[in-house]
């Protein structure tokens, strides 16, 4: 199926660039482990079969929790406080447009630099355009990430509408596999895509199969990221796409039993550590979680460690974290004239202390200390004074229960097993 209004480029290139260590080391951390305990271990989900390039971050945990890329959200700051709270989860970056890496070239740091300690890091880009793909993955190589993904599920008409990408190119799974091959053939890490179930009424479960299987076979993409709701591009905002479209597990759940040489992430509609367990436990090799551990991000960030991994709490306090927090804010204050200033550094905070006795109060004192604070540490010293001392000092709690498991039944709601149409989709 071809999009009659994308222009797509398709002459790959295929250049390695040098790539030199980092030795920055803006702040440490202080979380106290970084292995699971055998017995935690014992009881995950046996992994995919991939291949060895899928595991070249073998020194770090599996991506078994994985905090979802979200535009103008998961920034440098943002995964500088989650990576405070804890050290396994999978971070990824804000969606970059390859056309962004490749005109910006001479300003990179701007938009690819982070600071070691966020490792296991995973940039996500976006594009139609192959050579521009080849161009920004051989750019990005220089400040290792840990792995590329590329954006196949964002529904914001400025993505998937004038910039002919995003969900949109879920119809031209062709494009797709090319664009992954172009990925893979510029960078050592391994590549993966994040994508919806389905784009409008393109959302049977046998199209998304055609979409995986012509993907994982026409290119090294073995890692699929999948949001359990199909995208609606006519008439819906990024934000309806969220909700409306209804969550289908059972297609993500179809695709293990389908793909079984693959690895699949699910994504969507997952809000606590208890919910992350069951669909691991139902199967999933991983599982995103988006806004939860942005809006929530004490409390769901802060169990990822024990409650996933197994390894011990490191015992952080908010207290600590925020002393951290303002030596990593003062370091990168006006990195680039005005920008960014304590309002963009300290704009992941704002959750820190969710549902918590002076949240609001605290809220009200960073709103007016925004306009006027220059350093991390006036702002602090204006705004902390709403929040008693115990919240400042305990640390984290008792995870949230989630809803009832919503995975206990998905293996009899199941669709029918996919029979690929080999030779069709071959020359589709």
């Amino acid at each position: 199926m071809k999009l009659a209004t994308c222009s797509y480029s398709s002459s790959p290139t295929s250049v390695t660039l040098a790539r030199p260590r980092f030795s920055f080391n803006i702040f440490q951390l202080s979380s106290s482990s970084s292995s699971s305990s055998s017995s935690t271990a014992a009881r995950q989900p046996r992994p995919a079969m991939v291949s060895a390039r899928n595991y070249a971050h073998a020194h770090y945990l599996p991506p078994w929790f994985s905090v979802a890329p979200m535009m103008e959200w998961t920034d440098v700051h943002y995964r500088t406080m989650a990576r405070l709270i804890s050290k396994h989860a999978w971070l990824y970056t804000e969606m970059l447009a390859a056309e962004t890496i490749v005109y910006q070239k001479d300003n990179l740091d701007r938009f690819l630099y982070f600071p070691p300690e966020q490792h296991p890091i995973v940039l996500q880009i976006g594009g139609s355009n192959l050579e521009n793909l080849a161009k920004a993955t051989q750019l990005a190589n220089i400040y290792k990430y840990d792995e590329i993904n590329f954006n196949c599920g964002c529904p914001s008409p400025r993505v998937a509408g004038h910039g002919c990408f995003g969900a949109r190119l879920m119809l031209d799974p062709k494009f797709v596999a090319e664009a992954m091959s172009v990925i893979a053939a510029n960078t050592d890490v391994p590549v993966s895509v994040k994508c919806r179930i389905g784009v409008d009424d393109h959302d049977s479960y046998n199209e998304l199969c055609d979409f995986i299987y012509k993907v994982s076979s026409q290119s090294p993409t073995r890692h699929f990221i999948i949001h359990s709701r199909k995208a609606m591009l006519n008439g819906i905002s990024p934000a309806e796409n969220r909700s409306i479209p209804p969550l289908k597990y059972e297609y993500f759940y179809g695709l293990l039993r389908d793909f079984p040489d693959l690895r699949f992430t699910i994504n969507g509609g997952i809000n606590t550590i208890d919910e992350v367990n069951a669909a691991r436990k139902a199967g999933a090799h991983g599982v995103m979680v988006g806004r939860a551990a942005f809006n929530n991000s004490w409390n769901t960030l802060g169990h990822v460690d024990t409650a996933i991994y197994g390894a011990p709490s490191s015992g952080v306090t908010r207290r600590q974290l925020l002393k951290e927090f303002e030596a990593y804010g003062e370091t990168v204050l006006g990195k680039y004239g005005q920008k960014p200033n304590v309002r963009d550094v300290a704009k992941p905070l704002l959750s820190l202390f969710y549902a918590q006795p002076g949240n609001s109060l605290w809220k009200r004192k960073a709103d007016a200390a925004f306009m006027h604070c220059t350093t991390m540490k006036s702002f602090f010293e204006e705004t902390l004074v709403a929040i008693p001392d115990f919240v400042l000092d305990a640390p984290v709690g008792a995870p949230p229960s989630g809803s009832n498991d919503p995975f206990s039944n998905i293996h009899t709601l199941l669709p029918p097993p996919y029979e690929s149409r080999e030779q069709e989709l071959q020359y589709a």
